[in-house]
């Protein structure tokens, strides 16, 4: 491997204090012993170290805050770039949708375009926050079921059981989706009968527990893990670190996932 002139420069560049100060210091242990001047020699050093001491701590500083900011700054694109993976599909295939149903029933093509545009408004401009109302948060899926019962030609079995104590606690945007969205593709477009999906919220002081139930076709049940759930927990790593528990179950026909958040 070979060495550039301008990559040493940068490395001696980016170490300049600490090698300007081994320099220095060398120069003073030459001086000492050319001159033996001891008590010069001794003066000299103590206002020397106290000088360098002031500006190797200032040229930590500024290192330690360089690097801080370079990783938050790193962490904010990546969770910019999670964001813009939401969801996408299902916009997707509730076009499609549309396409079919504008000239067979238009009333109802125009309400699932009001729904479809209210939740695309909230994943544009309120999924960019960094945080929102779990309200809204409530709001949307609630949409969504709502845009699903009316997209599918088959009878689904949609329940959302909400225990929130206080809405307006702030959470991350589109927190919940993913695993709804799991519920859909791998449960109900599989399946031409009985589907279900059962999803619960409850909320008690500073703890949120989502959980959701839904049945699938073990026949058509992928062995690949999808990019939404991988997505979902690097978010969670992101923003709640140390504050969440997400496990996922399969109990012969039944898919359950559960998300624990403590504020």
């Amino acid at each position: 491997m070979t060495i550039s002139i301008r990559q040493v420069w940068r490395w001696v560049y980016s170490w300049r204090v600490p090698i300007f100060f081994i320099a220095i210091t060398l120069l003073i242990l030459i001086f000492n012993d050319v001159f033996g001047d001891q008590d010069g020699f001794i003066v000299f050093s103590l206002l020397f170290f106290m000088t360098m001491s002031i500006v190797v701590v200032r040229w930590l500083f500024r290192e330690v805050k360089s690097i801080w900011e370079l990783k938050k700054e790193k962490k904010q694109v990546e969770l910019l770039h999670l964001k813009s993976q939401v969801n996408p599909h299902f916009f997707f295939n509730t076009l499609n949708n549309l396409y079919g149903l504008v000239e067979k029933d238009t009333e109802q093509a125009q309400r699932l375009i009001l729904k479809l545009s209210a939740m695309m408004r909230y994943s544009i401009y309120e999924g960019q926050n960094d945080l929102v109302t779990l309200g809204e948060e409530i709001d949307y899926l609630q949409r969504y079921l709502e845009l699903h019962q009316m997209r599918y030609h088959k009878t689904i079995d949609s329940q959302f059981d909400i225990q929130v104590e206080d809405r307006s606690i702030l959470v991350m945007p589109l927190l919940f989706i993913i695993l709804v969205e799991n519920a859909f593709k791998h449960g109900v477009e599989n399946l031409r009968k009985d589907a279900f999906v059962h999803l619960k919220l409850v909320t008690h002081q500073k703890k949120i527990t989502f959980e959701i139930v839904n049945n699938f076709d073990r026949e058509e049940m992928s062995t690949h893990s999808g990019i939404g759930l991988a997505n979902l927990k690097r978010r969670l790593e992101l923003i709640y670190p140390d504050q969440h528990q997400l496990t996922t179950k399969i109990e012969d026909s039944l898919f359950k996932a559960q998300l624990n958040l403590t504020l």
